[in-house]
């Protein structure tokens, strides 16, 4: 796949002015979006991802474009979980909901810095040095591991980094408006919006570590790997507003992604045996009778499985819509008390 230094400059300037645009238009003024509004952005997000893939199909073949889809559907149910420790964040502070956004906005955006220096770093790794497959590849199984047992149940709002910035920042107990620091009786002080943040970029750093390992799984094109993040990440904000306590219906979401993981890091494995240079292995020597999984083949099995996992979650949670969402409606009575900014 051929892409030219000013491709790679209008696509990353593109990315920037939407999300100039997002800030400027939706964020800049707090509200709480409205179902319409968010419905309407994030389809016309999706829409837009999806018209991207058929267009690199189009110009660059259709093993790049089922490729750019299989990433994209690995980024986005990525994105969806990381959605779910945001919503977890931010009860952990109570931010109030007409804050939440700014927030969220702000995630995304080192979301997509971090990955981006990632897929750099990622992309200088596989070129130059192929034994780099067996270590993602043993990442990502270990780190599907995690995904399947280990579950959301730790709040990063009281976990030990977070401490160790409270023991730094001298923080207020209240929120001022979406201000993120606040100078009181000559003393400027961070305020909960502040650690929010910082626990959320946190939480993206983490996030990135499997993200990028996973869909250079699926590609060896930097350029894929950046777009599918890039418009994964576009209209995740609107996404979070829209499926609101649905967050907490899929109860099976983390095993799906555990499946997902566990998929592309048998894939790494193989792809890293057929290229094999590592010495202590077949003499240095690829196996090339090792078989290489084909994009369509991981294509449908992730999006098989999201569906699984997604239509296996609703099933078992139908029953129990009442009490669903709890942690989303408890955020949302917060939105009432702008002075509840301490962690729980």
């Amino acid at each position: 796949m051929q892409v030219t230094p000013l491709v790679w400059i209008i696509t990353i300037a593109v990315t920037i002015l939407f999300f100039v645009y997002e800030f400027f238009a939706h964020v800049r003024k707090p509200h709480e979006p409205s179902i319409g509004e968010s419905a309407r952005w994030s389809a016309f997000y999706i829409g837009l991802a999806l018209v991207f893939g058929v267009g690199i199909g189009v110009v660059s073949g259709w093993t790049f474009g089922g490729e750019y889809f299989a990433g994209y559907l690995t980024e986005k149910a990525l994105s969806v979980d990381n959605l779910f420790v945001f919503l977890i964040v931010m009860t952990g502070f109570a931010v109030p909901k007409k804050y939440q956004q700014k927030v969220l906005m702000v995630g995304i955006i080192i979301a997509l810095i971090l990955r981006g220096g990632f897929i750099a770093i990622g992309a200088t790794l596989i070129e130059n040095f192929s034994w780099v497959f067996y270590i993602f590849g043993a990442l990502l199984l270990f780190l599907a591991y995690k995904q399947a047992f280990g579950g959301h149940d730790a709040n990063p709002a009281d976990g030990k980094f977070m401490q160790l910035v409270r023991r730094v920042l001298p923080v207020t107990p209240d929120y001022h408006r979406d201000r993120l620091t606040v100078k009181l009786d000559g003393k400027r002080f961070v305020t909960p919006m502040m650690l929010t943040i910082i626990a959320i970029g946190f939480v993206d750093l983490i996030f990135a570590v499997d993200s990028i390992p996973a869909i250079y799984g699926l590609t060896s094109e930097a350029y894929i790997v950046f777009t599918a993040n890039a418009f994964a990440l576009m209209g995740l904000r609107q996404l979070f507003f829209l499926i609101g306590g649905l967050l907490e219906r899929l109860v099976y979401l983390a095993q799906g992604l555990a499946v997902i993981l566990a998929f592309i890091g048998v894939k790494l494995v193989f792809h890293a045996l057929h290229v094999n240079e590592l010495p202590f292995i077949n003499g240095g020597q690829p196996l090339l009778w090792v078989p290489e999984i084909p994009i369509w083949l991981s294509l449908v099995f992730i999006a098989a499985t999201i569906l699984v996992a997604t239509v296996a979650s609703l099933a078992k949670t139908r029953r129990g819509l009442g009490g669903g969402g709890a942690a989303h409606q408890e955020v949302t009575q917060e939105d009432t008390d702008s002075t509840a900014g301490t962690p729980r």
